[in-house]
């Protein structure tokens, strides 16, 4: 398994790729799968705005196109260009990504400002009551019942 440093190392590689005219907004993610693979991606920004994609989501998509769909963590790194960084949380958008494919009491999601200095968060933290497979079959009561416990 890779160590944290490790992944915060790769989500920096990966950010070197971004493409962010617009915001100049650089982020980088390092998604590990349970198969040991480490799956890098980058934001791809876009004139019209919304076709951007986010750099958790371009690892997550390439992972799953990859026949990878079992994730263990995920290390990000973001900032302007030319600037130091500080925490880059995922958005909402990815965390919900993440939700499909990540067990929220499991699934560890690295925010890192340097190779040395991070902060580490389930993804429960980052999606309280979060909406998951779970509440598409079973429903929203048994869905609170079960976080309620």
């Amino acid at each position: 398994m890779k160590t944290e440093r490790e992944l915060i190392l790769a989500a920096y590689e990966a950010q070197r790729y971004s493409y962010s005219p617009y915001s100049n907004f650089q982020v980088g993610a390092a998604l590990l799968g349970k198969n040991g693979e480490v799956y890098l991606g980058c934001n791809i920004e876009n004139a019209a705005y919304s076709p951007t994609n986010c750099a958790e989501r371009t690892a997550f998509f390439k992972a799953v196109s990859q026949g990878c769909r079992q994730f263990e963590a995920i290390a990000i790194v973001g900032n302007k260009k030319g600037e130091q960084g500080d925490y880059c949380p995922p958005c909402g958008v990815c965390r919900q990504v993440m939700a499909e494919f990540c067990h929220p009491d499991e699934f560890k999601v690295i925010l890192a400002r340097s190779p040395e200095e991070y902060r580490v968060y389930r993804l429960r933290e980052l999606l309280p009551f979060g909406f998951g497979n779970e509440t598409m079959v079973n429903g929203y009561d048994a869905w609170q019942r079960h976080h309620q416990s």
